[in-house]
């Protein structure tokens, strides 16, 4: 497709029949209605609705078969809806006629609902709305689909989840089904995770809950499998007997930017480790599912998360950056860190003696999201270049998605001198011209498909919760503290000196620097 110029693709919302039989992911035919709870809300407008739009332009979702529907509280009609999105789906300066004309068309899909989230009234009159729009699709009783999109804090899941259940549910006799997607924090510790957890049970089977953590629907985050257990060179290497370490990292070089006092009822742990971090550790070090059925797959997650001895208060590192309690809405005597540096220990066959490092913080030197695999040391250092550096496999996933495997080369000319260089694929190099697709997109079209791959499980979130418990009890108690740091830096210097503990080697000298095209 030329730049600038878009279509809407005739395509179907549903895998290949071949994929369909292997994963028993049926596709649907009725009608789809998709809901947007919190319509008003950041999250609606800058996630939901954009991966929306871009499902409809890519011809994933058919204007003759779908709806989308806005729930909030706020009263405002239909129009005034759609002008509060335009900004948030095109630059409308810019725009072509073509891509104003789809734009317009996909606003057209959109409908708004106002009530509370509490009361039958306004859930009464949504369901009415959307039954109207399947008798208008000619949607056989029974063969309709109902998305509902959680764009809201957690607080309000349970009194949603029972409107939607009282109010909103459709017939599935003729395969058509009513599903929820629900935003995290799921939960704020294990009892709390797990209180949710039962209300949203009591209300729906499993296979109804759609668990979304943005991470698992990253490119590089879902390539983690095929690099794992598609390639034979992997296998043997990937182990204890070769692997020293590895890293998880996450870092933004900006603090909490007007919002601390949200930041600071979850702290860093709970807003990315617990989450976002966990989820790329367990397809690090999961063992090779039976097939790429969901099931199987998040089977294995669950089996490592299992195996993870608990964390000890010398593996933790915690930091807050100086200046983050100058913002009104934190309290002054918050002990909410910023910043933490945390030892996962696996007991298995497989990692026993390995250590996970996961990391995360605010208010850093540097932006970006990788794993970093640490390969042992060569035994038998003939070329004695030792000095320069370890084997590391990195997976870059953001920004300047990468994957490249640093190794020691002859430098050339004349001397037998080595050099630190690497193997790279570079994804913006690699696939010119291939847009990658946003998070959001892929994992509300997994949901449409039935797919729960990418979704958390019930027994994996209790599992996950059940390792940071205790550690962020210590800290709500202030028993652990978090220790200062300067903006703009590393982090506190502790966090160095526990990576080396860890057998961290870094690199000197050595900087990867994205190819240019």
């Amino acid at each position: 497709m030329e730049s600038g110029q878009w279509h809407v693709e005739k395509r179907s919302s549903f895998r290949s029949e071949s994929f369909v039989k292997d994963n028993d992911i049926v596709p649907e035919t009725g009608c789809l209605s998709i809901i947007v709870l919190g319509a008003s809300g950041d999250l609606a407008k800058k996630k939901t609705f954009p991966a929306l739009f871009h499902l409809y332009r890519q011809g994933f979702l058919q204007p003759d078969e779908v709806h989308i529907f806005g729930y909030a509280r706020t009263k405002i009609s239909d129009d005034e809806l759609r002008n509060r999105l335009r900004g948030y789906l095109i630059n409308e300066k810019g725009a072509s006629p073509d891509q104003s004309e789809i734009l317009s068309s996909f606003l057209q899909l959109v409908k708004y609902v106002s009530g509370s989230y509490d009361s039958e009234e306004g859930f009464r009159l949504l369901d009415k709305e959307i039954s109207e729009h399947e008798i208008s699709k000619n949607s056989q009783e029974g063969s309709s689909r109902r998305l509902f999109y959680l764009a809201l804090p957690p607080s309000v899941y349970p009194s949603v989840c029972r409107m939607i259940k009282q109010c909103c549910m459709n017939k599935s006799d003729l395969g058509g089904w009513t599903r929820i997607v629900v935003e995290k924090p799921f939960g704020r510790d294990l009892d709390t995770a797990e209180e949710l957890s039962t209300q949203i049970g009591e209300l729906f089977d499993e296979p109804q809950i759609y668990r979304i953590d943005h991470y698992l629907g990253k490119e590089l985050v879902q390539n983690l499998l095929v690099l794992r257990f598609a390639n034979r060179f992997f296998l043997p290497l990937w182990n204890r007997d070769n692997i020293d370490n590895v890293q998880i990292v996450f870092r933004e070089d900006f603090g909490t930017e007007g919002r601390g006092g949200y930041f600071d009822q979850y702290g860093i742990i709970r807003d990315i480790i617990q989450n976002h971090l966990l989820q790329v550790f367990y397809l690090v070090a999961m063992e090779k599912p039976v097939s790429i059925k969901p099931e199987h797959i998040r089977d294995e997650k669950v089996k490592v998360l299992q195996s993870v001895l608990p964390i000890k208060d010398e593996e933790v590192v915690l930091g807050q950056y100086e200046g983050y309690k100058d913002d009104p809405t934190v309290p002054d005597d918050s002990n909410t860190p910023t910043f933490a540096t945390i030892v996962l220990r696996i007991h298995n066959e497989r990692w026993e003696g390995v250590p996970f490092i996961l990391k995360a913080g605010k208010a850093l030197n540097s932006r970006k999201a990788e794993i970093r695999v640490q390969f042992k040391d060569v035994p038998g250092d003939i070329f004695k270049c030792k000095k320069q550096g370890r084997n590391e496999f990195v997976i870059r996933l953001q920004p300047s998605e990468a994957i490249y495997m640093k190794l020691t080369v002859k430098q050339p000319g004349l001397d037998m001198s080595t050099a630190q260089s690497e193997l790279d694929l570079s994804y913006r190099q690699r696939y010119q011209g291939v847009t990658i697709p946003e998070a959001y997109e892929r994992l509300i079209l997994d949901t449409i498909r039935g797919d729960q791959q990418h979704f958390v499980r019930r027994d994996e979130l209790k599992a996950a919760w059940e390792i940071f418990t205790p550690l962020l009890h210590r800290i709500d108690d202030g028993e652990s503290k978090p220790l200062p740091y300067q903006p703009g830096g590393r982090g506190p210097a502790e966090a160095d000196e526990l990576l080396a503990k860890a057998g961290y080697v870094q690199t000197l000298g050595y900087i990867w620097i994205p190819p240019t095209l």
